[in-house]
């Protein structure tokens, strides 16, 4: 076991960090491959519309809901290893998914692999806030986020010669065999997992982690963010990729060209976002996110009923993407204004309000969008706008003890 004040006597390869980017790598090569995948494999293989796609998100989104038994997994097992469990879980539900293309069998698969996921990103996060500095952790999420978005691109852009290449040009479609990527990907996830167990030794964090449940009242504003990013996210997840295939048409190498230019732009974008925000601060991050999104959701609401080139839903999906990158401007927020001993419960907390919405969102609005599309996308817009107002009340230089400009600024709490 090796203390992280004494990780710089590793080879550089060894390091905490670098482990962070070898999980980031395993997470993205799984979870990328069932995202780019899902909506064509649902509608195609499983046939799928609107409600049904509203159901399975459901179903995806009970994990999260559920992410606070990660405590409790933390009270007999190490972090750093439910963490490999969880990527474990979420490469072997990928790797079967395209061997099941009906409702309940993708509903087993989808289960399995948000387990997994969910579970990940929840131990994730409290490692990443324990394991880097206050200094740099804006700059190293950034790189981590360019990271994940590298592998997309490397992922989008083998799933864009696959499913051109297997409709024989796209001229003549023929019915496309989902197995193989999906089989693939999580095969290599699997590797890759199996490679950090044996190579990198168990990291000591230098504050013991509190093992228990627990909300504080100060971390309200924390709390709000989380819990309207959550709803806000999950009428882009389910809605807006569904409409690029629903109503423009588009089939599985256009989509994936879609999110191969996304996570170039991201590759790029992200490391950028990091210094912003280590310059100017999470409030100013979150201002842009916001107010880039409500003009987004705006649009989705307005091409749906407009003859418009697919183009502009495109433009508007690189968009969402690219303001979301800035999001990782709420786990420095919260670092900041945490007792070192609260990271592991409160991302667990955390992961639950995100997922409150998400349990029942995609069901409910999954009629809404077979009734009035755009109402839909107008709520989103709505949330995006809530989520700014409560953005501005972010202090320029959050600290434990001020939280909120609507607080003073205080001894730190006990």
């Amino acid at each position: 076991m090796i203390r992280i004040a004494d990780s710089h006597t590793l080879p550089r390869w060894q390091r905490p960090e670098s482990l962070l980017i070898v999980m980031t790598i395993a997470m993205a090569l799984s979870f990328d491959v069932w995202m780019a995948l899902l909506n064509n494999f649902a509608v195609e293989a499983a046939q799928f519309d609107g409600s049904d796609i509203g159901w399975m998100q459901t179903i995806r989104e009970i994990p999260g809901f559920l992410s606070f038994g990660a405590v409790l997994v933390i009270l007999f097992m190490r972090e750093q290893t439910l963490a490999y469990v969880a990527l474990l879980l979420l490469a072997f539900g990928a790797a079967m998914t395209g061997f099941l293309p009906t409702f309940w069998g993708l509903a087993l698969t989808t289960m399995i692999s948000s387990v997994g996921y969910h579970y990940f990103e929840t131990i994730n996060q409290s490692l990443q806030l324990q394991w880097l500095s206050r200094e740099r952790a804006p700059q190293v999420l950034g790189n981590l986020r360019a990271v994940a978005a590298g592998v997309g691109f490397v992922v989008f852009g083998a799933l864009i010669f696959w499913g051109f290449t297997a409709r024989g040009g796209a001229v003549d479609p023929v019915p496309l065999d989902y197995r193989w990527p999906y089989l693939i990907a999580g095969c290599l996830a699997i590797v890759l997992i199996l490679f950090a167990i044996v190579a990198y030794p168990r990291f000591e964090a230098p504050h013991a982690q509190r093992k228990e449940l627990m909300m504080k009242r100060r971390y309200w504003l924390y709390y709000a963010l989380v819990f309207m990013g959550g709803a806000r996210r999950q009428i882009f997840l389910v809605f807006a990729t569904f409409m690029l295939v629903e109503k423009f048409g588009y089939e599985l190498h256009e989509t994936a060209a879609l999110l191969l230019v996304n996570q170039f732009i991201t590759m790029l974008v992200a490391p950028w976002i990091g210094l912003l925000i280590t310059r100017f601060g999470e409030r100013l991050a979150l201002t842009i996110e916001y107010t880039g999104l409500i003009c987004v959701f705006s649009g989705y609401a307005l091409i749906y009923y407009l003859d418009v080139n697919p183009l502009w839903a495109a433009f508007l999906y690189l968009a969402d993407h690219i303001f979301f990158s800035m999001s990782f401007a709420l786990k420095t927020y919260f670092q900041k204004i945490a007792s070192p001993e609260d990271h592991a419960p409160t991302a667990a907390v955390a992961f639950t309000i995100n997922h409150i919405a998400a349990v029942f969102l995609p069901a409910v609005l999954g009629y809404l969008y077979l009734v009035m599309p755009a109402a839909v996308f107008m709520l989103g817009a709505a949330m995006a706008f809530m989520s700014l107002c409560l953005a501005r009340i972010v202090p320029r230089h959050p600290a434990d003890g001020f939280e909120t400009l609507l607080t003073p600024r205080v001894a730190p709490a006990q």
